[in-house]
């Protein structure tokens, strides 16, 4: 193991691979070596909550590229290992095993760790968060004898495990505090043609209690008891109420940031040589409403990945992309373009009991964002709009036959 890396990556996820395969294939002539907390080379994380638990892929298809492929390129793998603590100062990181590894530069993408339950029973065998790939292979093994699922949380992973349980035969119950499905991301309708897509597969979706226990006989979960005194029977409960930022080595180094670490247009945080990109990573730029938030998807970790390889190699950087985001559950292809949060408007497009439709977000009349239902059209069409800062008529947005791209096209004529 080289004790020093020219460009030392904590974090074996999306952003880190991307970060790491830039520099490889943009031929950096320093050392780059990556830090992965698990035994895994980096891999893909989304398929672990759809084609993964439903066996439609493996776990070899995940990887990025193979561990022998990565020495090959230049990029040393140094896997099964923590990072605690983070001297800037010094330009060094120390790992849990005591191992100081040195750095020129420090690029922290150590995405997250599952939020856990806080309620008796939580350690129950049976009990599951789907955040890595050992979490999902130990699901995937008990899923084999389980008849009845209980999932706390109607968020994407929820839902999409939830998806693959009712698939697989079981009977499902999803249970969420609020009183909707993604209720933080999403517009009332599309919560609620999910809530219905669901049942109409036999899953049973529970709105607005929390949960006060899971109740279990020798070590294993038995069921779910709700704050109302109601009690759901369940083989395994998995829980999906969100991640917390693994950013407590860097934050305690000094590094701003109240929600993840925060960094700038070129993905530094505040302090010198150091980096964050992915889920970790808190910034601000035209698509947020210049409001910083952290983004947990595969496309933002691709994109601050890029950003920061392109600066750590001192090549321009293109502006920043349209964020989009996708989950697929049951025949449904749900596709999002751009971020709705701070939007003032909302409009249907298309009729939801036909299985097909989009709704378009405005904020003082220009589009911002747009969630579509198996309307692939409307998904491929958006991103022109919302880059191009469009006021349009809601009328002319309500209406399906009239396409997206034409009211992008009446901005740049108006333009010209």
């Amino acid at each position: 193991m080289s004790q020093h890396h020219d460009v030392l990556i904590v974090g074996a996820g999306q952003a880190g691979a991307q970060v790491a395969g830039e520099l490889l294939d943009e031929g950096f002539p320093g050392t780059v070596g990556i830090v992965g907390a698990e035994d895994v080379p980096p891999y893909e994380r989304p398929p672990l909550s759809k084609a993964f638990l439903s066996g439609e892929t493996s776990a070899g298809s995940l990887l990025f590229r193979p561990a022998d492929r990565w020495a090959a390129e230049g990029a040393e793998l140094l896997l099964g290992t923590e990072v605690v603590a983070v001297d800037p100062a010094e330009h060094v990181v120390t790992t849990a095993g005591g191992a100081r590894l040195g750095y020129g530069h420090l690029v922290w993408a150590a995405g997250g760790r599952a939020r856990t339950l806080p309620v008796p029973g939580a350690n129950l065998t049976g009990v599951h968060y789907v955040r890595t790939l050992e979490d999902a292979e130990r699901l995937k093994a008990q899923l084999a004898t389980a008849r009845r699922a209980v999932v706390i949380g109607g968020g994407f992973i929820g839902l999409e495990a939830a998806a693959a349980f009712a698939k697989a035969g079981l009977q499902v119950t999803v249970v969420e505090a609020m009183d909707r499905l993604l209720g933080r991301v999403t517009s009332p309708v599309v919560s609620e043609f999910f809530a219905q897509a669901h049942r109409e597969h036999k899953v049973d979706v529970i709105f607005g209690h929390g949960v006060a226990e899971i109740t279990g006989s020798d070590g294993a979960v038995q069921g779910v008891a709700l704050s109302n005194g109601q009690e759901i029977p369940a083989d395994i409960v998995v829980v999906g109420v969100g991640l917390v930022p693994n950013v407590e080595p860097i934050v305690r180094a000094g590094a701003a940031g109240p929600n993840g670490v925060d960094v700038d247009v070129s993905g530094r945080t505040t302090l010198p040589d150091v980096f964050a990109a992915g889920d970790c990573a808190n910034f601000a730029n035209a698509y947020t409403g210049h409001a910083r938030m952290r983004l947990e998807s595969v496309q933002n970790a691709v994109e601050q990945g890029r950003t920061v390889a392109r600066t750590i190699l001192g090549t321009a950087q293109p502006a920043p992309a349209v964020p989009w985001f996708w989950s697929n559950q049951y025949d449904i292809k749900f596709k999002t373009m751009g971020i709705l949060t701070g939007h003032d408007t909302s409009i249907v497009r298309g009729d939801p009991s036909a299985g097909r439709f989009s709704v378009v977000y405005l904020h003082e009349g220009v589009v911002i964002a747009v969630d579509t239902l198996n309307n692939i059209r409307d998904y491929a069409q958006a991103k022109a709009l919302i880059q191009s800062r469009t006021p349009v008529d809601p009328a002319a947005v309500a209406d399906p036959a009239v396409q997206l791209k034409d009211l992008a096209a009446r901005r740049t004529a108006d333009v010209a």
